[in-house]
């Protein structure tokens, strides 16, 4: 996959990994493998990125007496959500344009 798309994907996966509530970087890791294997040195600058576009604001907690990093979602980041499945529908389209017209060129 064209790295400048898998990055959009990610980001994408990051956020939706966040619409169900606040979460920390291990447990979205686990999350957002589920869908694409994503590892601790990928997933960080993502948040970084994310929480500098005002996508996420992160807030901390102590957990088991350590303090824990929670990410949570903004407005601006369900927005990004919301552009991102837009922007989906069309690719689909494309897709399967280009799919049907060079099935029918092959046959």
């Amino acid at each position: 996959m064209d790295t400048q798309r898998k990055k959009g994907v990610l980001d994408a996966c990051v956020l939706a990994a966040l619409s169900r509530g606040p979460s920390y970087g291990y447990e979205l890791i686990g999350t957002v493998s589920r869908c694409v294997p994503i590892s601790e040195s990928t997933l960080y600058p993502i948040l970084k990125r994310l929480e500098a576009g005002g996508c996420l604001t992160t807030y901390k907690e102590e957990y088991n007496g350590r303090i824990r990093k929670y990410y949570r979602l903004t407005d601006a980041g369900r927005k990004r959500i919301r552009d991102f499945l837009e922007e989906w529908e069309e690719i689909e389209r494309i897709y399967n344009f280009v799919h049907t017209m060079s099935q029918e060129e092959s046959q």
